[in-house]
């Protein structure tokens, strides 16, 4: 009986166990990128270059929305950024005003103004690791191409658990031709 009684425990015990998390894509080891959303990118990425102490950098359009297959809440996106890189060592401090709208950008500055709108990783295996984060609660919300149609970027709402969008990146080779 007594065995009995050890044997349930231990299996009680075993079946209560926490799992060991799955195996985490190795490119949630390194941070890649910080993005603010901003009102006014030319006016943003000169205070911020100042405050660097480095030349103000370049801005870009992205393409819009349909040309790079953008989705918000699982339906097609018009929306564009206008956006400015600062390279910072392994870090790119992106500076991204929202154009247009149906997109995470412009809902982050219409409810919180200028701020962080995401940290992002580059992964290797997105769906992999999307399927393991949705599994925590954390919901993909935006996801398009990027311009040279080289990779994806994958927005999943995870402000509630960590308090930050994450941003998943993933780049296929070199951008192709448009």
């Amino acid at each position: 009986m007594k065995k009995l009684a050890i044997l349930l425990a231990m299996l009680g015990g075993a079946a209560g166990a926490q799992q060991p998390p799955a195996d985490p894509d190795p490119g949630l080891k390194t941070l890649t990128q910080v993005c603010i959303v901003c009102r006014d990118v030319d006016a943003c990425s000169k205070r911020w270059a100042a405050a660097l102490g480095v030349a103000p950098p370049s801005i870009k359009t992205t393409r819009p929305g349909p040309e790079v297959k953008e989705l918000y809440h699982g339906k097609p996106s018009t929306g564009q950024a206008r956006i400015a890189n600062i390279r910072l060592g392994q870090v790119t401090l992106e500076l991204l005003e929202p154009v247009g709208p149906d997109t995470s950008w412009k809902d982050v500055l219409d409810q919180k103004g200028e701020t962080v709108h995401h940290i992002a990783f580059a992964v290797q295996d997105v769906d992999k690791t999307v399927k393991r984060l949705e599994s925590q609660g954390m919901p993909v919300v935006h996801q398009g191409r990027f311009d040279g149609d080289n990779g994806t970027y994958t927005y999943l709402d995870s402000a509630r658990s960590l308090g930050v969008i994450l941003e998943l990146l993933h780049n296929e080779g070199p951008p192709r031709k448009q």
